[in-house]
């Protein structure tokens, strides 16, 4: 797993809570490298798990909702450190579409070992995605985190039915994103969720 999602992990919590609390994550956590990540560096997904089951103990906040929380966190840093992939997409749809023939192939070009999740798209109508998600560390939390940050960025409503296909495990997840009815019945764009 990218080093990258581990310092943005740390800057997360570092920005919402006291930093003895991370000391903390870190020390329940028990990581064979002390909590000492580099954006660039490769480090194994049990660690990611294992930072983040213990963030939720120490705060109290269910896994599912840190996670997504997580993925809000990501989606702003992505929007900032990498805006020629935001820029093109007219709408959120669009730039969901992306992900995996576009955005992902320029994320191997510069990381060629990163372990990316899949996801295959799909429109059943022109104001409609649905994205299957494929990804054996089953962080489909984070994924819906993004995608509901990129559908408030671009600022037209979506509802968003998630089913998760792997009987619980949280590795194949369908993501049904449909205009809400402010978006089929007005212009105006309406107040965040």
């Amino acid at each position: 797993m990218r080093g990258l999602l581990f310092t943005e992990l740390f800057a997360m919590v570092d920005a919402h809570h006291p930093p003895e609390l991370l000391e903390r994550v870190i020390d329940a956590a028990h990581l064979p490298n002390g909590g000492a990540y580099t954006a660039v560096g490769n480090y194994p997904a049990a660690e990611m798990t294992r930072l983040v089951q213990c963030l939720g103990h120490q705060t109290g906040q269910p896994l599912p909702d840190l996670l997504q929380g997580f993925g809000h966190h990501l989606y702003g840093r992505f929007l900032a450190d990498h805006a020629e992939f935001f820029d093109p997409a007219q709408d959120a749809l669009t730039l969901l579409e992306s992900v995996d023939q576009h955005i992902h192939v320029e994320v191997r070009k510069l990381y060629p070992a990163a372990e990316l999740p899949v996801f295959l798209c799909h429109r059943p109508t022109p104001d409609s995605l649905v994205m299957l998600y494929r990804s054996p560390r089953a962080l489909a939390d984070l994924a819906e985190g993004l995608i509901r940050s990129c559908i408030t960025h671009y600022g037209r409503p979506y509802s968003v039915e998630r089913e998760d296909l792997s009987g619980g495990a949280g590795t194949e997840v369908r993501f049904t994103l449909r205009p809400t009815m402010a978006a089929t019945s007005s212009d105006q764009t309406p107040a965040h969720e």
